[in-house]
C-alpha cells in the first residue's frame, strides 16, 4: 500500500469519525438549539489552535450488542488548544453519539486529557452533554467516574478547572462539576440534577418538569451550583474568555498583568454613589467600580446569595479578587449561602495568588430560626476559615457598619488582613447603636419619664463613643482612616508593599474546614 493510499485511507476514517453519530443525530441536535461537540470547542478555541487527540478510540463493551456497535470517539471529543492565547487542555461529550453517555474508555480520554493538564500545567474545560452513565458496561462506567473524580480532586488548587454544562449532566456526573472551580450554563439548555423528574414522580410522587427541577437559571439563583449564567452558548463562551483574562494558568503563576487604567470617574464618583443617609441601601458594585481599572468589574455567582458580592476586577493592571457586602440586598448581612459563596471565592483567589480587597458594610450574621437550623454557625465558620488561612495579599476598608461577628468575619485584622482602612462612616461596634442602647441603658431608659426620648439620647451618646472608626483606630484594629476618594489610592499602594509577602502555616497534612 503507498503512501498516498494509506493517507486516503486515513481520511476515510476520519471523514467517518468526525461524523460522530450521523447526519440524522446532528440535525436532531441542532433542532434543539445545541451546537455539536467540536461546534463547541471550536466556538470557544481561538482559530486554528485546536488539535484533537484520541479521535479512533472505541468503545470496550461487549454485553447486550455492544460488540455490534461502533461509537465513532465513544462519544467524546478530546485536544488542547488556546482561549485568548492562553493553552488549555478540554474535552466535550459528544450527545450525537449513543446520547453521550459515559462508558469506560469515554472515561478513560477524559482522564487522559486531565492528566495532560495537570502535567503541562494548563487549565482544563470540560463541556458536559450526556445522558448519564452507559448501563451496558455496569460497574465500568461507574469506575470511569471515580477515576474523573479523584482527578478533578488532585486538580484542585493546581490548574483551573471549567465545567461547561450544555445539555443533560444527571446522576453521578454531577459531581465532576461540582468538584470544579467555574461552572457555567445556558438558559433552557443546562440541566443537573441527581435524580430526574421521572424518579421523583416516582418515589415521591411530585411532578415537577427537568427546568424547573435543574435548569440554568435553578443553579444560578437557588442552588449556588453555577457561577454564570448566559442565554445563548455564544455568550456562555465570551463568558469563559472573559474569565480567562483574571486568572493565571495555575497555582505557580500570577495572572498576566494588563496596562492600568483609570476608573471611569465620571459615571462612578464615590461622594455620588455613597449615601449621606446610614440606613439608606446603594450598590457596592457601583463602589468596586469607582475603584477598579477603567470601572471594570467581572462579578461570580451574580444571582446566588446577592446579600454578597464576589468577582474580579484589575487595579494598576492586576487582577485582584473583590469580596464586598452589598447593602442593596439584606443589608449585607452574611447568612448561609453568602458565607458559602465568599468562602469558596477566597480559597480560589489564594491557591491562585490572587490579592484579596474587603469591602465592609453588613450589620452582622443574619439572625432566625431559619438560618439556626440551617447551620449558619458551621456555614458562617467557612468564611472565617477561608480568610485565616489565606495567605495572599489582604486589604480590607470599612465603609460603614461593621457589627458583632460580621466584622471579625469580613476579614479584619484579628484574621491577619495585612491593611484594615476606614471610612469616617465606618460604624465598628458589637451591635448597632439601636440594639446596644437598648441592652446597654435598659434600666434607665425603663425608669425614665420619657423612655422615647431617653431612647434616643442613649442611641445618640453609644453612636458618639463606639459607633465609629476611632475607638478600633486607638487599640490599631484599623490601620487608617481615610477619606472615600482617597480608597484605590491607599488600596493600590497597600497592594504594592504587600506583594512580595511571605507567611508560612504551621505545618500540617490539612486543615479541617468545617463543611
Amino acid at each position: 500500500m503507498s503512501i498516498n493510499s494509506k493517507t486516503q485511507d486515513l481520511k476515510k476514517r476520519m471523514q467517518i469519525a468526525l461524523q460522530g453519530g450521523g447526519e440524522k443525530a446532528i440535525e436532531k441536535q441542532k433542532a434543539t438549539g445545541k451546537m455539536t461537540a467540536r461546534e463547541r470547542i471550536l466556538s470557544l478555541l481561538d482559530e486554528g489552535s485546536f488539535h484533537e487527540y484520541d479521535l479512533f478510540v472505541q468503545h470496550s463493551g461487549k454485553d447486550f450488542d455492544m460488540d455490534k456497535k461502533i461509537l465513532p470517539g465513544d462519544g467524546v471529543v478530546t485536544g488542547t488548544g488556546t482561549v485568548s492565547g492562553y493553552p488549555v487542555c478540554i474535552y466535550a461529550q459528544d450527545f450525537t453519539v449513543a446520547g453521550g453517555s459515559l462508558g469506560y474508555m469515554h472515561a478513560q480520554k477524559i482522564c487522559k486529557i486531565m492528566d495532560h493538564a495537570m502535567k503541562l500545567k494548563t487549565p482544563i474545560i470540560g463541556i458536559n452533554d450526556s445522558g448519564g452513565a452507559r448501563i451496558q458496561e455496569g460497574v465500568n462506567a461507574l469506575a470511569g467516574y471515580g477515576d474523573i473524580f479523584y482527578r478533578n480532586t488532585m486538580a484542585s488548587g493546581v490548574i483551573p478547572q471549567i465545567s461547561v454544562i450544555l445539555g443533560p449532566c444527571a446522576g453521578g456526573a454531577v459531581y465532576s462539576p461540582a468538584l470544579t472551580d467555574f461552572v457555567f450554563v445556558v438558559d433552557k439548555i443546562s440541566n443537573m440534577f441527581i435524580t430526574g423528574p421521572d424518579v421523583i414522580k416516582t418515589v415521591l410522587g411530585e411532578e415537577i418538569s427537568k427546568e424547573d427541577l435543574g435548569g440554568a437559571r435553578v443553579h444560578a439563583e437557588i442552588s449556588g451550583n453555577a457561577h454564570f449564567f448566559a442565554e445563548s452558548e455564544q455568550e456562555c463562551f465570551e463568558q469563559i474568555k472573559a474569565l480567562f483574562t483574571y486568572i493565571p494558568w495555575n497555582n505557580g503563576k500570577k495572572a498576566d498583568a494588563f496596562a492600568a487604567k483609570k476608573p471611569d470617574v465620571r459615571n462612578y464618583k464615590i461622594n455620588s454613589i455613597f449615601p449621606s443617609d446610614p440606613a439608606k441601601p446603594y450598590d457596592i458594585r457601583n463602589i468596586i467600580k469607582s475603584m477598579s481599572d477603567g470601572s471594570e468589574f467581572l462579578e461570580i455567582q451574580e444571582l446566588f446569595a446577592p446579600n454578597i458580592v464576589i468577582g474580579f476586577a484589575r487595579m494598576n493592571g492586576d487582577t485582584v479578587g473583590f469580596v464586598a457586602n452589598q447593602p442593596g440586598a439584606m443589608a449585607g448581612v452574611l447568612d448561609c449561602n453568602a458565607s458559602d459563596k465568599a468562602a469558596r471565592f477566597i480559597r480560589f483567589c489564594d491557591a491562585f495568588n490572587i490579592p484579596l480587597v474587603t469591602l465592609e458594610d453588613m450589620p452582622g450574621y443574619l439572625p432566625g430560626i431559619d438560618q439556626e437550623h440551617a447551620g449558619v454557625i458551621r456555614h458562617g465558620a467557612k468564611i472565617l476559615y477561608a480568610y485565616s488561612e489565606a495567605t495572599v495579599p489582604k486589604v480590607t476598608v470599612i465603609l460603614r457598619k461593621a457589627y458583632g461577628g460580621g466584622y471579625i468575619a469580613m476579614c479584619s485584622s484579628h484574621l491577619k488582613a495585612d491593611f484594615v482602612f476606614a471610612w469616617p462612616t465606618a460604624e465598628i461596634a458589637v451591635m448597632g447603636p439601636e440594639g446596644a442602647a437598648n441592652v446597654v441603658f435598659r434600666k434607665e431608659i425603663k425608669e425614665s419619664e420619657n423612655p422615647d426620648k431617653t431612647r434616643k439620647e442613649k442611641i445618640e451618646e453609644y453612636r458618639k463613643k463606639f459607633a465609629n472608626p476611632y475607638v478600633a483606630a486607638s487599640y490599631g484594629y484599623v490601620d487608617a482612616v481615610i477619606q472615600p476618594n482617597e480608597t484605590r489610592q491607599y488600596i493600590l499602594h497597600a497592594l504594592e508593599v504587600s506583594k512580595n509577602k511571605q507567611v508560612t502555616n504551621p505545618q500540617k497534612k490539612h486543615g479541617l474546614p468545617p463543611f
